[in-house]
């Protein structure tokens, strides 16, 4: 999926925060990104799959966490 047609979706979607995250690691202002691995960014799973491939083609890094690492963080 190319980075407009990710873009279009995001926006037919509302997902501005997604489209946020995309123009913050186009800009290099996003190196590293956490995501417990079970839920990842979406509910659209070839979305997500496709966003996730885009940020690490824009260089950043995603680090999967499990469930319990991020309720430790939130604790």
């Amino acid at each position: 999926m190319e980075r407009e047609e990710i873009i279009t979706k995001l926006e037919e979607n509302g997902l501005e925060d997604i489209i946020e995250l995309i123009e913050d690691a186009e800009s290099g202002h996003l190196e590293e990104l956490e995501l417990v691995e079970s839920i990842g960014l979406l509910y659209d799973e070839t979305l997500n799959q496709a966003v996730i491939s885009l940020l690490k083609s824009l260089g950043v890094e995603i680090i999967y966490v499990t469930d319990d690492e991020e309720s430790d963080n939130n604790a």
